[in-house]
């Protein structure tokens, strides 16, 4: 299997710089392995760091700053592979990262996404806030890893190294399938950044494909590389997408009840950050909100699509109680909830 490993960079030379040499060091390359860095009009020297340093690795070059999801969708376009593994410019591979994604690949035809473990670079006993060993959902729309519980993050004591079905995979760093993210018409492009790959992840499933985690394979991630977790901008577009994530992919049967409930719970969690005198953060979840009304039109001619399309009733891996409760009666490690 032809396997090109892309790296999405935006005016990062500087994490160019840190991390590609892990990632050479690290990555046997030859006539099925390539590492492709996908320039997104960067205006920075990233590209002739690059011509100059790393002759062998190969260049795409987009002429602006599309975002993550039409960033990669642009890419991708122009890269011939059967496998395609996407990875942040703050990624550090382990050494042997790749053979065990290879070989579940090879092997499990059945599953289109595969995440490596992924640990904090800077803490490396500590999974890492995005991806952990391997994402799911509960029936809200809320995120949370095996090892991290919204803000909680374990230590890393191989208590999830096993080989299991997901959620989703992290955009931080996956494995797809190349003819399976066409199928799908790859990210959704109205996202930007953030949420893009649960989206993706959960129309994989709906599709009657898998998504798993191989912990076997392990990466060390910075994290907060683009936007750190207290930027306003972060919350906007969290808030925005997972809406817009929800209305395009729940059931028809349970679709108002979310909805709603959802509603609901950002309205209260806006009115929490004005008390904790976070007054920008208040904001942006109302624009957000706001913003996610103006794409209803648009929402309605992908959900549409969706839900003719599926083949399965019920996606699994979906926690069907709320996260959220759970973590505040105490419970804030994976394996008390699941």
């Amino acid at each position: 299997m032809q396997i090109s490993i892309v790296i999405l960079n935006w005016n990062g030379r500087h994490h160019l710089e840190k991390f590609l040499p892990f990632v050479t060091a690290h990555t046997a390359t030859g006539k099925d392995t390539c590492i492709v860095v996908a320039d997104n009009g960067s205006t920075d020297d990233s590209v002739e760091f690059i011509r100059t340093n790393f002759p062998e690795i190969k260049l795409v070059l987009l002429d602006k700053n599309y975002g993550y999801a039409e960033g990669y969708n642009k890419a991708l376009e122009q890269i011939d592979s059967d496998l395609y593994i996407l990875m942040n410019s703050d990624i550090e591979p382990s050494e042997g990262w790749l053979p065990p994604l290879r070989k579940v690949m090879e092997t499990k035809p059945e599953i289109a996404a595969l995440a490596p473990k992924i640990l904090s670079y800077e803490n490396r006993n500590k999974f890492e806030y995005a991806g952990a060993a391997g994402g799911f959902i509960d029936y809200l729309g809320y995120p949370f890893c095996r090892g991290r519980i919204l803000s909680k993050i374990e230590t890393d004591q191989g208590q999830y190294n096993d080989f299991r079905e997901v959620f989703w995979a992290s955009g931080a760093c996956f494995v797809i399938r190349a003819d399976v993210f066409k199928q799908l018409g790859g990210f959704d492009s109205d996202f930007f950044a953030h949420m893009e790959e649960i989206d993706l992840c959960w129309r994989i499933q709906l599709a009657g494909y898998k998504v798993a985690v191989e912990p076997r394979s392990s990466v060390f991630h910075l994290g907060g590389g683009t936007l750190p977790n207290n930027n306003p901008r972060k919350i906007y577009l969290n808030y925005r997408n997972n809406l817009a994530m929800l209305y395009k992919n729940v059931s028809n049967r349970t679709f108002i009840p979310i909805m709603l409930s959802r509603m609901i719970l950002d309205g209260m969690s806006a009115v929490v950050f004005l008390l904790q005198g976070h007054k920008d953060f208040c904001k942006e979840v109302f624009r957000a909100h706001m913003d996610f009304h103006k794409w209803r039109k648009k929402l309605n001619i992908k959900r549409k699509k969706i839900q003719e399309e599926r083949v399965v009733k019920h996606v699994h891996n979906i926690y069907r109680k709320s996260i959220i409760l759970r973590y505040y009666i105490g419970q804030r490690k994976f394996g008390h909830m699941m």
